[in-house]
């Protein structure tokens, strides 16, 4: 079960670098249900996902690397590029900050996973969370996969 929210933020920290950074790109097989393939720097899954906004299934397999390649070129729309930085929050959690590459340069959307929906729903956000996007499938990968450029 992944449980998780999603903030717009008011700015990036100005030094990401003590930070470790992960560099992931992933393409939708599927999007109902959400079935993903993803490279996250040296390592490959096939994900698939229920149904669900805040808490939903999800199940991760490791692939290979040839495998991978294989499979991100049979996947739909949009594939998605980011830097995720992980910045401990303070409080135990940690923060997830995704800085968008390629067609959604200058998306910028922080997530934070917790253990269950009560937890979720007491998090106290930073002050430079401006924004909960949780509910707003806008902001969820699978859909930003679809988007249509003019």
């Amino acid at each position: 079960m992944e449980i998780e929210r999603k903030y717009l933020i008011s700015s990036i920290p100005e030094d990401l670098s003590p930070y470790k950074c992960r560099l992931i790109e992933q393409g939708y097989l599927s999007t109902n249900p959400v079935v993903r393939v993803r490279k996250d720097n040296d390592e490959y899954y096939l994900t698939y996902k229920g149904n669900g906004l805040l808490a939903r299934e999800e199940a991760n397999l490791p692939l290979t690397k040839e495998s991978y390649e294989h499979l991100i070129q049979k996947a739909d729309g949009n594939i998605i590029t980011k830097h995720r930085y992980e910045i401990p929050d303070g409080t135990g959690k940690t923060i997830e900050l995704d800085i968008f590459d390629g067609v959604f340069k200058g998306t910028i959307v922080a997530e934070v996973e917790f253990e269950s929906i009560e937890e979720a729903n007491s998090y106290i956000a930073p002050s430079w969370f401006i924004q909960d996007v949780t509910n707003d499938p806008q902001y969820h990968n699978s859909n930003m996969s679809k988007k249509v450029f003019k």
